[in-house]
């Protein structure tokens, strides 16, 4: 057998071997720290044989995005196993490994923390125990039986659910046995740093017509100091978590009464909302962008003729009896393309009147799970920046370019950049019935889009069934602060729609044309985008965001009336300003403006009234001593202008 390795060295043997003993006779090291193994370009399992013939083999460590995988994975059957010996009644449900650990779900009663520490208590025991795990499978029938003697109803429904082809693997360490198809370390001695991290809800599969489960979180490394500099990084997510800190700047709140995912704004943050709002429209116009106002809802007889009432119906808010023959169905939109379609189509128009832009600051309804709801980032009414572009072919590049300018500039100002990534959405030919349209039209779009992209320099991945049921997409992917990656901005190109709302224009030979379409966002959902930025920041905005960008600070109540015209000129001059004129020590007041985020504080007696200045303090250098405060009015105005993005000094970061 013969052996090529990720180096290029090529090592032969004289028969088959399982992949933990080449690595053991690469060296003793590389297998104790090997977790899984890429053979012919396939994770495995280290217990895999490689037969006689020839190979390309690369073993995965932890430093291996599947190595880790594999490790970590093993560790979330060491909570099953944990979890089955103080909880015997507790159901299996899946214990999948995630980027930040691993998580399981259990159907019984919640935990809490002294039940998680126990639980950990208990997985440590097991890890010193040592127990190989071992590999077998099972025909269909014999798997089932085999669950249902345990009593494990989500692994026999997980099994009633896969291909009939399918291999169907189970693990065993111990006296614990899991339906699972690897790959796995080779004991439970090779985990070293384990912690579980909380305990939520979650719906079995998802979905939340089925019955909730106990899902526990943890996570795993190879050492002690890599799991303690985790612990510390968590604590600084709780800090940034949007749904926290959102809720404690009194950005947003959410209301039982008023219902999941219907976040109120409160006015701090609707300011952010406005301020974000204006900047869009405004740079949108500069582009030639042209804008409507089109209603929250439609008769169902605009969503048949778009397709949207076959494809995407139960997302939608329906309105009216469908039953009813004699009830006019209505239902809110969960996007603006098919009203502005109807705006084109309000007259007649020539090649020489595209591209044509449109743009609308668009409040939208999608009626998502109740277990999906997060914060400002999953929620049922929502508003977007959101365009079309009805174009020639010819212009298809130049305007989808244009579109991803324009998403770049947003991305950049806000100081976003480098948190993105860019996936082509694509669709999935084994699940036609999804989408409009046929192969052809679908591989000659995307591969379009992917000329587009490479032209334009863009580093993408590509992503099967990610797509519009209309087309190809663009999406400009981020994550929050606890990993979970959300799509920011989406630019669509759409080759079916026009054909479905009769949408042409006249060519040069006076002929009517089909138009193309491109979907886009320029900053995508502006609740999605705040939590964004209240995780980006810490809540410490810049300056040109900030609800309240000026505080005035008097050291006395004897300064009030001056505080009070300082704040009044900054007014004036367009600055978001507040004076406190209460009766508390100078120090209790910076604490609070600290606390409060704000940018910058003025602090105001008898030496500044007399001079007419101010004495600044921020968050960006600390003490910065008296200034004049036209000078000091000139310099925040132009941060402001020119949306500026300074450095928050570490001190001054609460």
């Amino acid at each position: 057998m013969k052996v090529t390795l990720k180096d290029g060295t090529v090592r032969e043997y004289p028969g088959a071997m399982t992949v933990i003993d080449i690595a053991n006779d690469l060296s003793e090291g590389l297998a104790r720290a090997a977790c899984a193994a890429q053979l012919d370009g396939k994770t495995v399992d280290l217990r895999t044989v490689a037969e006689e013939g020839e190979h390309e083999l690369n073993i995965l460590t932890f430093q291996d995005e599947e190595g880790k995988a594999a490790y970590r994975h093993t560790a979330s059957h060491v909570l099953a196993q944990a979890v089955k010996r103080l909880y015997p009644d507790a159901k299996l449900a899946i214990g999948p490994s995630i980027d930040t650990g691993f998580y399981y779900d259990f159907d019984c009663p919640p935990f809490d923390r002294e039940a998680l520490d126990a639980l950990e208590k208990e997985m440590k025991r097991i890890i010193k125990e040592g127990e190989k795990l071992t590999r077998f499978t099972l025909p269909r029938e014999e798997a089932i039986r085999f669950m249902e003697e345990k009593n494990e109803p989500y692994k026999v429904e997980l099994i009633r659910d896969l291909p009939e082809d399918a291999e169907i693997s189970f693990y065993s360490q111990g006296e614990f046995t899991d339906l699972c198809a690897g790959p796995h370390l080779m004991s439970t001695k090779g985990l070293k740093a384990i912690k579980l991290i909380s305990s939520s809800g979650a719906y079995w599969r998802g979905n939340e017509k089925n019955k909730m489960l106990t899902r526990v979180y943890g996570t795993a490394f190879t050492k002690n100091a890599d799991l303690d500099a985790y612990l510390v990084h968590l604590e600084d997510i709780k800090k940034r978590d949007h749904n926290r800190l959102g809720r404690e700047m009194e950005l947003f709140a959410t209301v039982d009464v008023i219902g999941q995912g219907l976040p109120l704004l409160m006015p701090k943050g609707a300011k952010i909302i406005q301020t974000l709002q204006r900047w869009i429209e405004d740079e949108e116009e500069k582009r030639g962008y042209m804008r409507t106002k089109t209603p929250l809802m439609a008769k169902k007889d605009l969503y048949v003729i778009s397709d949207h009432w076959n494809h995407y119906k139960e997302g939608m808010f329906v309105l009216g009896d469908e039953n009813d023959e004699n009830s006019e169905v209505f239902a809110l939109r969960p996007m603006t393309c098919p009203f502005q379609y109807y705006v084109y189509k309000q007259s007649q128009k020539s090649y020489r009147d595209l591209p044509c832009r449109y743009g609308e600051t668009s409040t939208l309804f999608r009626n998502e799970d109740s277990g999906e709801m997060h914060g400002l980032t999953r929620v049922r009414q929502f508003t977007i920046s959101e365009g079309h572009l009805i174009v020639t072919p010819e212009q298809i590049e130049d305007e989808f370019a244009g579109c991803v300018d324009l998403a770049k500039y947003c991305l950049s100002t806000l100081g976003l950049e480098k948190d993105v990534t860019y996936r082509l959405s694509k669709w999935d030919p084994n699940n036609k019935d999804k989408y409009l349209g046929d192969a052809a039209q679908w591989d000659k779009t995307q591969e379009r889009m992917r000329e587009i992209l490479r032209h334009l320099g863009i580093e993408f991945t590509e992503e099967e069934g990610e797509a519009a049921f209309y087309g190809p997409k663009l999406d400009i992917q981020a994550k929050n602060v606890y990993g979970k990656e959300d799509t920011m901005i989406t630019i669509q190109l759409d080759f079916a729609l026009a054909e479905r709302f009769d949408m042409f224009y006249i060519d040069a030979n006076g002929e009517k044309k089909r138009p193309f379409i491109i979907h886009r966002t320029s900053i995508g959902c502006y609740e999605r985008t705040l939590a964004w930025l209240i995780e980006k920041y810490a809540g410490q905005f810049p300056t040109w965001l900030c609800p309240e960008q000026v505080r005035v600070l008097p050291i006395s109540e004897k300064y009030n009336d001056y505080a009070e015209q300082v704040k009044e000129k900054l007014a004036a001059n367009g600055i978001s300003a507040a004076s406190d004129p209460r009766s508390e020590k100078i120090g209790y007041k910076i604490r609070e403006a600290r606390m409060n985020r704000i940018p910058y504080m003025l602090i105001v007696g008898q030496k500044e009234e007399e001079e007419g200045k101010v004495s600044v303090r921020s968050r960006y250098l600390g003490e910065e001593g008296m200034k004049d405060l036209d000078a000091f009015i000139d310099a925040v105005c132009r941060e402001i202008r020119t949306k500026e993005i300074r450095a928050v000094e570490a001190k001054e970061v609460s």
